[in-house]
């Protein structure tokens, strides 16, 4: 056997590794079968159709994709962060920052697979779970800017235990989100199909808004940008609207969308929780859009002289004016973690209560009679049993028995309980 023939077939022994182990035997005929057919390019295009319907069969191409993908975009982040002085706090944070979410990335996954089985077959789903993963890695660089360039302006104070409280605090957070997106999106996750694209919908919209109103975080002066003064009002009574009741109208969508098995008993503790699930996946999503955007936008300001002009139109901001207002933004941003705790507890606790008033909206729209007189008729009355309620003799019970058996099961329940 030549060299080449050699290679081909140690090459075929791996491929069949990478397949399930009830492929492997029709991977080693596609392979062994290679040799009847004639040496040249018919050989060569019989092994490379083989290759490539077995890197189908092992989805290996997909996998390899993601990986890559993914340790590109972690690359990426950790040249943007790493750089600074050792000695530098904001340094060190973000260097602790970019390899804890590395890590969380990348293992979390693995135990969801594990427990919750891999990503749904839906789009939404591997989009949620990809937009996801990329916000919380997106949002751990932006962090590291504004810190640095807060740091570096002389706005960041020196290092004690609420500046590492506050740092425990958001790895916990951004553990928590990572979680939930991989649980939410898992195969054998209990979150519906239609509660997972009214709440991602619905959390879109809030986000977008919420951005709207609060850019540069949560100072009084903010809004500045976009509308000053009373101008942005409407914008702001939008966003309460979007906060407190996007997660109602999601949870009472969810919850009355939602088709199953089940006692009517089973069906309300299920609405209430894909009404309660709607609801905080709906402030979860909006939280981090806003977060993320928010974040971004403080962090480019001194990098971006176009940005400036977008957000200040018509005004030429000297240099002190502008390095105060981008100080001014960096402080701000910090509240942004207010709204990435706050925003999914309120939308679990609305969710709870819109995905009661769904159960309690269904089970009044079910009872009751149905209009025009359709739907299965009550139980007959039952007739008085013969001599005083005493059977004459053993035959009639079992007359009776066969009348009960033959009718409604309501009423064959009345005759058993007849003494």
């Amino acid at each position: 056997m030549s060299g080449l023939s050699r290679a081909a077939a140690a090459a075929g022994r791996c491929a069949a590794r990478l397949v399930p182990a009830g492929r492997r035997d029709w991977v080693q005929a596609v392979w062994a079968e290679a040799y009847e057919v004639p040496s040249g390019v018919r050989r060569l295009a019989w092994l490379a159709g083989g290759v490539r319907v077995m890197a189908r069969e092992a989805l290996m191409a997909r996998r390899i994709g993601r990986w890559l993908l993914f340790a590109a975009a972690a690359a990426v982040a950790a040249r943007v962060t790493w750089p600074g002085s050792p000695g530098s706090f904001a340094t060190v944070i973000a260097r602790i920052d970019v390899v804890t979410i590395v890590l969380l990335l990348a293992g979390l996954p693995w135990l969801a697979r594990w427990f919750l089985g891999p990503a749904g077959d839906s789009r939404l789903a591997r989009f949620l779970r990809v937009g996801g993963c990329a916000a919380v890695l997106t949002l751990t660089v932006a962090k590291a800017r504004v810190w640095r360039f807060e740091g570096a302006h002389g706005g960041f104070s020196p290092p004690h235990s609420f500046a590492w409280f506050v740092e425990i605090v958001f790895l916990v957070v951004m553990a928590g989100y990572v979680a939930a997106i991989l649980a939410m999106t898992a195969r054998r996750s209990r979150v519906a199909p239609a509660t997972l694209a009214i709440g991602t919908g619905a959390g879109i919209a809030l986000g977008v808004v919420m951005y709207a109103v609060a850019p540069l975080g949560l100072a009084k002066d903010a809004t500045e940008p976009w509308l000053p003064g009373s101008d942005i009002d409407p914008v702001v009574a939008l966003a309460w609207i979007l906060l407190l009741g996007g997660p109602v109208v999601a949870g009472v969508m969810a919850g009355r969308r939602y088709r199953g098995p089940g006692s009517p008993p089973q069906l309300a503790n299920v609405k209430i929780r894909q009404g309660a699930l709607a609801g905080f996946l709906t402030s979860g999503v909006g939280a981090l859009i806003v977060t993320v955007l928010g974040t971004g936008t403080v962090a480019l300001m001194p990098r971006a002289a176009w940005l400036q002009h977008w957000l200040y139109p018509g005004q030429h901001l000297l240099a002190a004016v502008a390095s105060s207002r981008e100080l001014a933004a960096s402080s701000s941003a910090q509240t942004y973690g207010l709204i990435m705790v706050a925003f999914p507890v309120i939308g679990l606790g609305v969710g709870v209560l819109s995905g009661l008033c769904a159960w309690g909206g269904s089970a009044t729209g079910e009872s009751g009679p149905r209009r025009g007189g359709g739907g299965r008729p009550g139980p007959e009355p039952v007739p008085d049993p013969p001599d005083g309620g005493r059977l004459a003799d053993a035959g009639a019970g079992g007359h009776v028995l066969a009348v009960g058996l033959a009718g409604d099961a309501d009423t064959s329940l009345c005759y058993a309980a007849s003494p």
